[in-house]
C-alpha cells in the first residue's frame, strides 16, 4: 500500500519555503534528514567538486516500496502530511520526498531504494525532472540518491 500522498496545491504552497534547494549544502541536508526520518543508522556522504559536481547519500533505513520510489519526485509529495492539520503534529526531520522532486527539478538524478524483505530494490533515474527510467535492481535495504549537475 502507498503511503506517499500528493498534497492539495494550498497545503503545500504552506510549505513552500521548506522546500527551497539554494546550494549543495542544502541539499546534503534534505537528504541526511530524509535518511534519518527513514530510521537510517548508518548514512554515508560523497562529494565532488565541493557538491557542485556530484553528490550522494546512501543510508540504510528503512527503504521505499517500487510505487513509493516513483512517486517521491512529485512535487509536494510526502508520507509525513494527509492535510493541512498535520502540520502541527510533525516530530519528523522532513517531509521524506519533497527535496526529491527540487534536486530532481535541476540535475540528474538517480534513486536507488528497497525495503527489507522486498526480493528486489527500485532504481528510479530523472534528467532535469523530466525523463524518466524506472526498473527493478538488487541492491541492500536503504536508499542511496546519487545527483549530478550544474545546479548541485
Amino acid at each position: 500500500m502507498a503511503v506517499i500522498n500528493v498534497l492539495a496545491p494550498h497545503v503545500a504552497n504552506m510549505i513552500a519555503a521548506g522546500e527551497v534547494v539554494e546550494r549543495p549544502g542544502s541539499v546534503v541536508k534534505e537528504l541526511m534528514e530524509n535518511a534519518a526520518d527513514a530510521g537510517a543508522r548508518n548514512i554515508t556522504v560523497e562529494l565532488q567538486g565541493g557538491g557542485a559536481t556530484l553528490i550522494r547519500v546512501t543510508d540504510d533505513g528503512c527503504g521505499m516500496a517500487p510505487e513509493d520510489a516513483e512517486s517521491c519526485f512529485l512535487r509536494h509529495a510526502t508520507s509525513k502530511l494527509r492535510d493541512e492539520h498535520g502540520l502541527e503534529a510533525i516530530s519528523t526531520m522532513g517531509f521524506r520526498g519533497e527535496a526529491l522532486a527540487a534536486i530532481a527539478a535541476v540535475s540528474h538524478v538517480e534513486l536507488l531504494t528497497r525495503r527489507e524483505g522486498d526480493e528486489a530494490g527500485t532504481r528510479v533515474a530523472l534528467s532535469g525532472g523530466g525523463d524518466r527510467e524506472h526498473r527493478p535492481r538488487r541492491m541492500p535495504q536503504g536508499q542511496r540518491v546519487h545527483g549530478e549537475g550544474a545546479v548541485l
